[in-house]
C-alpha cells in the first residue's frame, strides 16, 4: 500500500537516531543527551567532536589524545595539493571546490568495510574539509595557501589558514562556539542526503560531496552573507520598515528570518547574539536594533506564522568579528556541519535497507506495448 508523505517529508519519521534531535516548539536541540548549546559554552570543539565520534564525551586524557590525532589529520595528500591551484582559477565556488577535493581522498565503501575503517575514513575527511577551504580561498586571491598547525584547536587553526594569522583567544573562542552549535541539527537536507547516499553502501566521501551539494542550496546551508547583505541593504534603522514591507509584498524571504522547525527563537542565534555583544560594534547593536524591528513586522505582516531569527543572522555579525571574509562564512558553516554528515552516515551504515521511496505517477496515461509470448 502505497502512503502518500507531505511536501517536504515534513513531520514523517523516517528512522531512529542516537545523535540527537530537534525540537522546534520547546526551543532546543541536543547531541545525544547533551544540551547543544551549553556543549557550546562549556567545552571545546574537539570534545563535541569526539562525542560524535564515539557516542560519549571524552575524558581529559581522551580529550588531548583526540585532539593530537585530529590535528595530525590536517595535512593533505599531494595528489590534493597538487590540483587545488587547478580547482581554484576554475572560478567554481568554495564548496564545489571542496566537493572536487574530497572526491581524491581515498575512502571505503561502507557496505563491507570493518567499522573502524568508516571511522578513521570519517577522521580524516573532517580534518581535512577545513584545509581544503582555506587553501581554496588563499589561491583565488592569489596567496601561497597557510599549511595547518597542529599547535592549535580546530578553530584557531582554520582562522589561522584563513588569514595566516594566530587569532586572539576571544575570536578564536567565538568561532568555536558557532561551530559546536552547527555541527548537527537533526534529519535537514542535507544530512538526510549523506543517509540516503550510505543507505546504498557508498564510501563516506560520497556521502558528504552529496550533502554538500545539497548544503551549497540558499534554502539551506548558503544564508549567513546573504543575512548581513540585508543589514547593508538597509543600512539605517530608518529604513528598517520601508524595506521589510517591500520585501514582503513582492513575496521574498527575509534572510535570516524563520527556520523550518523552530516555532520560537532560535536558540543557537540567542547564543550568537551573546557573543556578539561580548565585544560589541556599531554592526552589533545594529543588528540587535534591526532584529527587534524585523520580528514585530513579521509577527505584523504574517500573523501567525511565530518568525524570529536564525542562526545565520547572528552567524553573520559574529564571523564578521572575528574577521572572517564573507565568502567563507557557509564554508566555516561547512567545516563543523561536516562531522555530523560523517556521523549519520556511519549510522546509516549500519542498516543494511536501502532508502528507496517512490513517486506517484501524474503525467499521462502510459502506452505499454506488449509483445506476444511466442515472439520473444
Amino acid at each position: 500500500m502505497l502512503i502518500d508523505a507531505p511536501k517536504g517529508l515534513k513531520d514523517v519519521v523516517v528512522t531512529t537516531t542516537l545523535i540527537g534531535d530537534v525540537n522546534g516548539a520547546a526551543g532546543y536541540y541536543h547531541y545525544r543527551e547533551h544540551d547543544a548549546i551549553e556543549l557550546a559554552r562549556t567545552r571545546s570543539f574537539e570534545d563535541v567532536w569526539f562525542l560524535f565520534a564515539e557516542g560519549r564525551l571524552p575524558d581529559r586524557d581522551e580529550a588531548a589524545a583526540f585532539a593530537a590525532e585530529t590535528a595530525g589529520l590536517r595535512q593533505l595528500p599531494a595528489s590534493i595539493r597538487e590540483v587545488l591551484p587547478t580547482i581554484a582559477r576554475s572560478g567554481s565556488t568554495a564548496l564545489a571546490g571542496l566537493r572536487t577535493a574530497l572526491s581524491m581522498l581515498p575512502s571505503q565503501p561502507m557496505w563491507d568495510a570493518p567499522m573502524s575503517t568508516r571511522k578513521a575514513d570519517a577522521l580524516r575527511i573532517c580534518a581535512v574539509t577545513p584545509t581544503i577551504l582555506a587553501a581554496l580561498h588563499r589561491l583565488k586571491l592569489g596567496l601561497d595557501p597557510v599549511d595547518p598547525r597542529v599547535d592549535l584547536s580546530m578553530s584557531a587553526n582554520w582562522l589561522y589558514m584563513l588569514t595566516g594569522q594566530e587569532p586572539s583567544p576571544w575570536t578564536s573562542r567565538a568561532v568555536e562556539q558557532y561551530l559546536i552549535a552547527t555541527i548537527d541539527h537533526g534529519f535537514n537536507a542535507s544530512t538526510f542526503t549523506a543517509r540516503v547516499v550510505a543507505s546504498a553502501g557508498a564510501d563516506v566521501v560520497s556521502a558528504v560531496t552529496a550533502a554538500i551539494g545539497t548544503f551549497s542550496g540558499p534554502l539551506h546551508g548558503g544564508a549567513p552573507d546573504r543575512a548581513l547583505e540585508a543589514l547593508d541593504l538597509i543600512g539605517s534603522p530608518d529604513n528598517i520598515d520601508a524595506w521589510v514591507r517591500e520585501r514582503i509584498e513582492q513575496g521574498d524571504r527575509i534572510m535570516g528570518f524563520g527556520h523550518a522547525v523552530y516555532r520560537t527563537e532560535d536558540p543557537r542565534a540567542l547564543l550568537l547574539r551573546e557573543i556578539a555583544l561580548e565585544r560589541p560594534t556599531d554592526l552589533t547593536h545594529f543588528a540587535v536594533t534591526v532584529e527587534r524591528r524585523v520580528t514585530e513586522l513579521l509577527a505584523e505582516l504574517k500573523p501567525g506564522r511565530q518568525l524570529y531569527a536564525n542562526v545565520e543572522f547572528y552567524a553573520g555579525v559574529v564571523m564578521e568579528q572575528c574577521g572572517v571574509p564573507r565568502e567563507m562564512f557557509t564554508p566555516t558553516f561547512a567545516c563543523s556541519r561536516v562531522i555530523g554528515w560523517c556521523a549519520n552516515a556511519l549510522e546509516q551504515s549500519e542498516d543494511k535497507k536501502i532508502i528507496r521511496p517512490v513517486a506517484r505517477y501524474t503525467g499521462p496515461e502510459p502506452h505499454i506495448a506488449r509483445q506476444d509470448k511466442d515472439a520473444r
